[in-house]
């Protein structure tokens, strides 16, 4: 707060710039909380591995979700069984990178998965990653 002592009773031209902070920081907060609701995607439980390596999900990945109840989602979309490569195929078109990534929930079965990824294969995806968390607790660091 600036005061003026002495005689000038001109106009004061300084910038208040309390509110712009205030209304800044307001809009911070709403940032903070609405961004993890925006990428939460297909609802799965991933199974769990030892030896997983942290990877940031980006909006350039095209991710592959395969649910328990054989339900297929692109992009989480969801998509039928029949025009999975069809949708993969349009939707790395235009992509520099030709990579899928695969989240199979726990309790999907493994033919599933590999039916899947037999299918992106046979329509010339090859660059392919299949996503896991991390395991917790005593037993992540050693093997049994």
């Amino acid at each position: 707060m600036a005061v003026q002592l002495g005689g000038g009773g001109g106009v004061k031209s300084d910038i208040n710039v309390t509110p712009l902070v205030d209304v800044m920081l307001v809009l911070l907060i709403i940032m903070m909380i609405v961004a993890p609701l925006l990428q939460q995607g297909v609802p799965l439980t991933l199974p769990t591995a030892a030896n997983t390596a942290e990877k940031p999900e980006t909006q350039e990945q095209t991710v592959l979700a395969i649910t328990a109840d054989k339900r297929f989602y692109v992009n989480s979309q969801q998509i039928p069984k029949d025009r999975l490569v069809e949708r993969v195929g349009q939707v790395l078109e235009d992509k520099a990178q030709k990579i899928v990534i695969i989240k199979a929930d726990q309790d999907a079965t493994y033919g599933d998965v590999m039916e899947a990824m037999d299918s992106l294969r046979s329509a010339g995806i090859e660059d392919m990653g299949l996503i896991t968390d991390p395991k917790r607790g005593p037993a992540a660091g050693g093997g049994k």
